[in-house]
């Protein structure tokens, strides 16, 4: 059975270990690979969006969860990550900087029960390939919302400063498409 507080204490404990990135990805494996456990101590997605399940200076956990659909810009985190699948798929784009800007590295596709890690220099895009909500427990080694970040334009790759605005307006076109679905 997950419980909220115990993985907490869990991944907080692991920040002190030597590779916290790798213990914390353990964790959040072990907490996917039971997604209806995940899902009752949770909830089960409704909408997507970003939703703070804790958030310290040394440790942010949170329940992402994607639209029908969506596609997030190139974006950089500056602090590593642990990725677990709940319910539905995540394609990444890993990306790097190039002596001629960013530069595409490869992919990796991420399905339920399944768990990744990103370095602190990752970049990456991430499209929800279903036609239906994508969950996924991230797991942050700071505090990704005092953190400054970039992200990238899709189309001509230029950096700019991380818009939570721009976010927010992805997820909400994201929630009216998965609306006119449910209303088809």
């Amino acid at each position: 059975m997950f419980d909220l507080d115990r993985f907490v204490q869990e991944c907080t404990a692991a920040l002190d270990e030597t590779a916290p990135e790798i213990a914390v990805r353990e964790i959040v494996a072990a907490a996917v690979s039971d997604p209806s456990a995940l899902m009752r101590a949770i909830g089960e997605p409704e909408r997507g969006g970003v939703f703070t399940l804790h958030h310290s200076e040394r440790l942010t956990v949170l329940n992402l969860v994607w639209g029908p659909g969506m596609d997030l810009m190139p974006h950089d985190h500056r602090m590593w990550a642990s990725i677990g699948i709940y319910t539905g798929r995540e394609c990444n784009v890993f990306w790097r900087r190039g002596a001629d800007g960013l530069e595409r590295m490869g992919g990796k596709e991420l399905g339920e029960r399944d768990a990744a890690w990103l370095g602190a220099t990752a970049i990456h895009s991430v499209t929800n390939p279903l036609n239906r909500l994508t969950g996924a427990l991230h797991v942050y080694g700071g505090d990704f919302f005092g953190t400054a970040r970039s992200e990238w334009d899709p189309e001509t790759l230029e950096e700019a400063p991380y818009d939570v605005v721009k976010l927010r307006r992805l997820f909400d076109e994201g929630n009216d498409r998965l609306a006119a679905m449910e209303q088809a």
